[in-house]
């Protein structure tokens, strides 16, 4: 029987899903616009392959009394409220106006159109803080609502409750993803808010790396399409075969945040939370404590910090979980025969994860591209002349930056500035050798002068030496030398340009260190412990400067396929980059001025240490007993006298590797891997 609509939120994220449906059945579908947004309702008709006569625009706006609407449509059967706010960031004041002054504009309008149902799409968000189970029945119980978007959600159906004149439905969904068949959605809110964190997990650690974290209370989560669909089917049912008045449209098999993350972990080949802590021991402490703690400027701070680089809002952080379970067995009982029901979240988490990380990840539509990161700024990279440091000056002249090219060699230097201008980039050619202390200096107040500023400095270059204690007893020169680039060369050139920096509050130093930090291998000690001094002063200089605008970044970087590592034979079993992608973190770097950048493997050693030093040092003493020293430590090269931008080492006669550590170095790949 063919039947008329009116829908308010048509155009939204559950309306337009609605909308599909209503165009299934017979009868002519009103739907409130805004003046001048009948171009956007286009789009979605366009978008379902709908008739557009059968959906006929009513100009209004829920912000004024009767919704705005001057001389409405005939009778209405059905009347869909959708049109909400529903951004946890919105100010209270916004909230107000469109939830509860839209639905009583929205009340107002269908009882002048005497509709006779008319369906009121609320939230769970209505139970607040309430504890117990929480049934379809309830609504008024006293509960804490600690949100703006909890009050105006339950002033909104209070209104409706109050003023409808006909029959009133209310249907309450759970926090609603994207389409579970495609993964489909147009806003990040609820669990997306949480993505950016597993994202970065997945970076940092394997698939396999069991991880703790809260478990939480419960939440509820829903896809679109079982939500639009309920409620289309629900909605059109006779009143003798309604069981009530009020739908849980939610999942009957609620999980826990903690239960939901790793979902979307699982989902994401990111690890999971194998330790979840009971929110009853974190509840432990007094919430009286827990607010006062949340106002201590500094805590605050640093919360504030922790959330904005994972994207979490504050709100959507402390109202992650609900304390209650949702009742929904007059959902069930509604649509009990119509095939409708909500699938579990991990049939379609891969979906939500998949859209999300393609469509809005909020990464893809920031300006964050090199050229962007570039734009008048002055780029230093010391260590410039091959390697790792021609390979950054390249991808930078690629984006149009100017860089200041150093090394030793001027004629080195003078090539790879001809082809970063040949790509489209400015250079600057300076010559200095990084492990004369005064030279560095005068290297730096000249390019100031010269130049006006640096606003990125890149400490590329540097020096390894790959030789076992046993050979170093009458060789400190060995780290001294090696500490004189890597370490005191690097923190002359930062403190001669730092003082810069720190007046024009802007300034970001990049220092290039060595995935052996976090992994400590044997017969790298002059040179892991100069990388890691380095390392000590960015952690204790960042918090000075902070304030002033400059940042630290640390770049772990992982071993780089270079001809000087050729002969040796053992690193092909490992894991490398091409100096184009070591070049391409560091561009990453640049863009993104992260605290530090890491390979898994990298941070992987790291927490094995963490967790059991003296395992690693045994595993590490196996190694140390399987691979051999270079050729130049044991005396079979000529050692060099240049310095490298790589790991310092000259093309060697090869190494005789044993079988067995081979094998042992690609296990230990593969077990990583």
């Amino acid at each position: 029987m063919s039947a008329s609509y009116f829908v308010t939120g048509a155009t939204g994220f559950i309306g337009r899903h609605l909308l599909q449906h209503l165009l299934e059945r017979d009868g002519t579908i009103y739907v409130l616009v805004r003046e001048g947004s009948r171009g956007r309702l286009k789009e979605v008709l366009a978008r379902l392959g709908a008739d557009e006569s059968r959906v006929q625009p009513v100009v209004g706006d829920l912000t004024k009394p009767g919704a705005g609407v001057d001389g409405p449509p005939g009778p209405i059967d059905h009347f869909f409220h959708l049109a909400a706010v529903y951004d946890m960031e919105a100010d209270e004041q916004t909230m107000v106006r469109a939830n509860v002054e839209g639905t009583r504009h929205a009340v107002e309008l269908a009882n002048e159109l005497g509709a006779s149902r008319f369906h009121h799409v609320s939230s769970i968000a209505v139970a607040g803080r309430y504890q117990g189970v929480f049934l379809e029945t309830m609504f008024d119980e006293g509960q804490p609502l600690p949100h703006a978007y909890h009050r105006t959600k339950f002033e909104s159906e209070r209104v409706a409750r109050e003023q409808v004149r006909g029959r009133l439905l209310v249907y309450r969904p759970g926090i609603v993803v994207g389409h579970s068949r495609t993964g489909e959605a147009d806003r990040i809110d609820g669990p997306y808010y949480f993505f950016k964190l597993i994202q970065r997990l997945r970076y940092v650690f394997p698939q396999w790396f069991p991880l703790a974290g809260p478990e939480g209370g419960q939440t509820n989560i829903v896809p679109v399409d079982f939500v639009a669909a309920a409620l289309d089917y629900i909605a059109h049912l006779p009143d003798e075969r309604l069981p009530g008045d009020t739908f849980h449209l939610v999942d009957p098999r609620p999980l826990s945040v903690g239960q939901a993350i790793n979902e979307f972990a699982r989902a994401a080949h990111a690890p999971q939370l194998a330790l979840r802590v009971d929110r009853r021991i974190t509840d432990a402490v007094p919430r009286q404590l827990r607010a006062f703690l949340r106002q201590v400027p500094t805590v605050r701070r640093i919360r504030e910090t922790f959330l904005r680089d994972f994207g979490i809002p504050p709100a959507a952080w402390e109202n992650r979980d609900f304390l209650c379970r949702f009742d929904c067995r007059q959902t069930l009982a509604a649509l009990e025969g119509s095939g409708i029901a909500c699938p579990p979240l991990s049939s379609y988490a891969g979906h939500v994860w998949d859209y999300w990380e393609r469509h809005l990840d909020p990464d893809l539509y920031k300006e964050r591209g090199l050229a962007a990161a570039l734009r008048g700024k002055v780029v230093l990279i010391t260590g410039a002349s091959s390697g790792i440091g021609r390979a950054t000056a390249l991808e930078l002249g690629k984006a149009g930056g100017e860089v200041v090219l150093v090394a030793r060699t001027r004629e080195k230097l003078e090539e790879v500035a001809r082809e970063v201008e040949r790509l489209g980039g400015k250079a600057h050619v300076e010559p200095c050798d990084l492990t004369d202390m005064d030279e560095i200096e005068q290297m730096g107040r000249r390019v100031l002068e010269r130049l006006g500023r640096v606003d990125i400095l890149i400490n590329n270059a540097g020096k390894s030496i790959r030789r076992s204690l046993e050979r170093e007893y009458d060789r400190f020169h060995d780290f001294e030398r090696t500490m004189r680039i890597n370490y005191f060369g690097a923190v002359k050139l930062i403190m001669t340009l730092l003082p810069s920096m720190r007046r024009r509050r802007s300034g970001h130093i990049i220092n290039i260190s060595s995935i052996g930090v976090q992994t400590n291998p044997p017969r790298f000690s002059a040179y892991v412990a100069s990388k890691a001094a380095l390392d000590a002063f960015s952690r204790c200089a960042a918090p000075e400067t902070i304030g002033d605008g400059v940042k630290f970044t640390t770049v772990y970087m992982p071993l780089v396929r270079t001809p000087m590592i050729e002969p040796t034979s053992i690193y092909k079993a490992f894991p490398t980059l091409s100096p184009e992608e070591a070049a391409a973190m560091i561009c990453d770097a640049i863009i993104k001025q992260p605290k530090r950048k890491a390979s898994r493997l990298g941070t992987f050693g790291e927490v094995l240490y963490a967790i059991s030093p003296k395992m690693v040092d045994w595993i590490m003493h196996t190694a140390y007993n399987m691979f051999p020293d270079s050729p130049v430590a044991a005396g079979k090269a000529v050692e060099p006298t240049t310095t490298s931008d790589a790991d310092g080492r000259r093309p060697a006669p090869s190494e005789e590797i044993p079988a067995e550590a081979l094998a042992m170095a690609y296990l230990l790949r593969g077990v990583y891997l």
